[in-house]
C-alpha cells in the first residue's frame, strides 16, 4: 500500500477477462487516486483476493476457470471487503444471486467509467464508516499485513485470523508496538513475564519460535521478527 502525502491509497483488485474494459477501469481509478491491480483469470483473482490485502474488488461475473459467483462466495466467507460485481448479463436473477452471495453492488455493462469510480468511492466511504464504528474504542496495531486488536486480543495475518496463547499475544504485541528496536531476551522476559529471567530466557526463544510459525511464510527466513545474533530480537517495520 502506497502513502501519498501521508494518506494511504486504497488498493483495488479488478478481476476482468476483457482487457480493454479492465484497462479502462484501471485508468479511471488510477486518475482518481487509487492503487489498482488486475487479474484476467478467475482462479488467479480468487487466490490474490484471499491472500492479499485489498480495500475493494471489482469482479466480473463471467470469468475463465472460476466464475464471479464462486469467487464472491469464497471471498465473503473469509473477508468483509466491498465487492462490486459487473456483468453484461441484464437478468434480474443474476443480480439477485450476486447480491445474495454477498456482493455490495451489481453494475450492468456497458457502464460509464465515471459512474464506476463514483460507486467505488461511495462503497469505500461506507465501509470505512462501518469499520470505524465497529472498532471504536478498540486499540489496533497494524504492520505489513499483521493486524492486532489489543482490545479483543485477536490477530489476523494477511486477513486470516490466527490463534495465539496469552504470552505469545503479549510478546508479539510488545514487539510490534516497538518496531526496529532491538530487545535482549532478558528485557523481553522481564517485560512480558514481569520478573527477572533468572536463567529462564529459553522461554523467550521458544515463544518467538511459535510466533514465527504463525506469522512468517518461512520461519527460517523471518520477514517480521529478526534475530540479532548475540543481542536479541527486533520487529522489522
Amino acid at each position: 500500500m502506497i502513502d501519498t502525502g501521508g494518506k494511504r491509497m486504497s488498493r483495488i483488485l479488478i478481476v476482468e477477462d476483457e482487457d480493454a474494459i479492465a484497462d479502462l477501469e484501471r485508468d479511471y481509478l488510477e486518475l482518481s487516486g487509487f492503487e489498482v491491480e488486475m487479474e484476467s483469470s478467475g482462479e488467479r483473482g480468487l487466490k490474490r483476493s484471499l491472500e492479499e490485502d485489498f480495500d475493494l474488488m471489482i469482479l466480473d461475473l463471467m470469468l475463465p476457470e472460476i466464475d464471479g459467483f464462486e469467487i464472491c462466495r469464497q471471498v465473503r466467507e473469509k473477508k468483509n471487503l466491498p465487492i462490486i460485481m459487473v456483468s453484461a448479463k441484464k437478468d434480474d436473477i443474476d443480480k439477485i444471486r450476486g447480491l445474495g452471495l454477498g456482493a455490495d453492488d451489481y453494475m450492468t455493462k456497458p457502464f460509464s467509467p465515471s459512474e464506476l469510480v463514483a460507486r467505488v468511492k461511495a462503497h469505500l466511504a461506507r465501509y470505512e464508516r462501518l469499520v470505524n464504528s465497529s472498532v471504536q474504542g478498540n486499540d489496533i496495531v497494524e504492520i505489513r499485513g499483521i493486524k492486532i486488536d489489543k482490545t479483543a486480543r485477536r490477530v489476523w495475518i494477511n486477513g486470516e485470523e490466527k490463534s495465539f496463547t496469552t504470552k505469545e499475544f503479549d510478546l508479539l504485541t510488545f514487539l510490534a508496538q516497538n518496531p526496529n528496536h532491538v530487545f535482549t531476551k532478558e528485557e523481553l522476559f522481564r517485560e512480558i513475564w514481569d520478573m527477572e529471567s533468572i536463567g529462564d530466557i529459553a522461554t523467550v526463544t521458544v515463544h518467538i519460535k511459535k510466533i514465527r510459525e504463525k506469522i512468517e511464510k518461512q520461519s527460517s527466513k523471518p520477514e517480521y521478527i529478526e534475530t540479532i545474533w548475540g543481542v536479541g530480537y527486533r520487529f522489522k517495520r
